[in-house]
């Protein structure tokens, strides 16, 4: 199924359900926010990593990816908010309320151990961008920002959290505005290479990481948890469907910053890096080498967003551990309680202990994503077993086009990871 015809069947059938208003701009952004805090693992550090280094080796040609992956995000995250809107369970609790007790909870536990993963590799993007800023240890950096991760997400209401991470995706996103105008951009020849493919020599293991590190475990148990933070009068199928369209939306938008974002990263680094012949292997190298090139305030810039999407996606990544923990139990994610916080302490301890203990960061950032190449099958072939089965879903079940929407995805970004984790042991 083409997924541009499956975007404008969405979009086509908004209001032929409910017989309600046309969507006003104002009755959309009342349901903006839980997309954008998934974006965050979509421009989390990881994603710093393997754009800069796409950007600074091959210009930028590889722009074509970011389109690509986020369409695949689209179709995927939007399936997870699809699980907690009509079932209003997160997608942690209905492996454990739908499926063999054995099977769901080891599903889970193994999503326990990417959340982990995940987070290791958050934390660690924001201590370095805090060495780059104040030349603290990447150590007790580390330590730091757990700390502040775990007091903000024990002392704030979802809503707080939710208007703090889009003020730090606005911050992220206007430090790349910044660095754009830095930069001599040729426009005409971005959008060429946003829309078509190529495959520079020696440009394929870049093009997996792009692809491959889009979808991460976490956010798709995440989306299922805090789309409910808009739902109301569950048992009321108008609601449920007038829910379902406006996430929708909010996917679209929220995926769409991430889209522009990521792309704004390759950017910088093809007038920057690439220009220059310049190679950038490691984030704290590109904050030193962009300096001399646009200036010292485009490097502190570039750390202090670098630093805003650490903290963010630390504390998404935390609130996913805690929901996929909470889950377990047969309850949603709440601080207040006792699994919720327990599940959030597991996913910070654990990570920072994986912190200190190695010696080598990218050592850390490697073992990360060994971990959530793993992991990922299982949780795609969870999401699409759950949300295509009518016992479930009821009338919402996926359409056979869906489901194989959705499975063709999922193998794709299965079988890229898998490439990626075989080319990292075997590197």
């Amino acid at each position: 199924m083409n997924p541009f015809a499956w975007l404008k069947k969405r979009l086509a059938g908004f209001d032929k359900a409910t017989h309600s208003p046309s969507l006003t701009a104002l009755d959309i952004f009342r349901y903006i926010g839980p997309g954008l805090l998934v974006t965050v693992g979509f421009i989390d550090p990881g994603n710093w990593a393997a754009n800069i280094a796409g950007g600074a080796q091959f210009g930028s040609e590889l722009l074509w990816v970011i389109t690509l992956s986020t369409l695949m995000l689209i179709v995927l995250q939007h399936n997870a908010a699809h699980l907690g809107i009509a079932t209003g369970l997160c997608l942690s609790e209905a492996a454990t309320r739908h499926l063999p007790a054995r099977t769901g909870r080891s599903l889970v536990a193994s999503a326990m151990l990417a959340a982990v993963s995940t987070e290791v590799a958050e934390l660690l993007g924001a201590a370095i961008a805090i060495n780059m800023l104040l030349g603290i240890p990447i150590k007790l950096a580390a330590l730091g920002v757990t700390l502040f991760v775990a007091l903000f997400l024990y002392s704030n209401s979802y809503k707080r959290i939710e208007a703090v991470i889009i003020g730090f995706v606005s911050i992220i996103g206007i430090s790349f505005i910044y660095e754009l105008r830095l930069v001599p951009v040729d426009w005409n020849l971005t959008l060429r290479h946003w829309l078509t493919p190529s495959f520079p020599d020696g440009s394929i293991v870049l093009i997996m990481s792009l692809l491959g590190a889009v979808v991460m475990p976490h956010n798709l148990f995440l989306h299922s948890e805090i789309i409910q933070s808009r739902q109301w009068q569950l048992e009321d199928e108008r609601i449920i469907k007038r829910q379902l369209k406006y996430e929708f939306l909010d996917t679209l938008f929220s995926m769409g910053i991430g889209w522009a974002i990521n792309s704004a990263m390759i950017i910088v680094a093809a007038h920057t890096f690439f220009a220059a012949r310049t190679e950038v292997v490691e984030l704290s190298q590109a904050s030193v080498v962009l300096e001399p090139i646009l200036g010292k305030g485009a490097a502190l810039v570039f750390a202090f967003a670098l630093l805003c999407a650490g903290i963010a996606s630390s504390i998404t990544a935390g609130i996913a551990g805690g929901s996929i923990f909470a889950g377990l139990f047969g309850e949603p994610y709440d601080i207040r309680d006792t699994h919720s916080r327990l599940g959030v302490n597991l996913v910070l301890g654990l990570s920072l202990a994986v912190i200190l203990l190695i010696e080598d960061t990218l050592q850390g950032l490697v073992l990360s994503q060994v971990v959530l190449s793993l992991q990922l099958p299982f949780t795609i072939y969870l999401l699409v077993r759950l949300t295509s089965s009518r016992v479930v879903m009821g009338v919402h079940v996926n359409s056979a086009g869906t489901r194989r929407l959705l499975i063709f995805f999922g193998v794709i970004i299965t079988l890229l990871n898998l490439y990626l984790l075989f080319d990292l042991l075997g590197g």
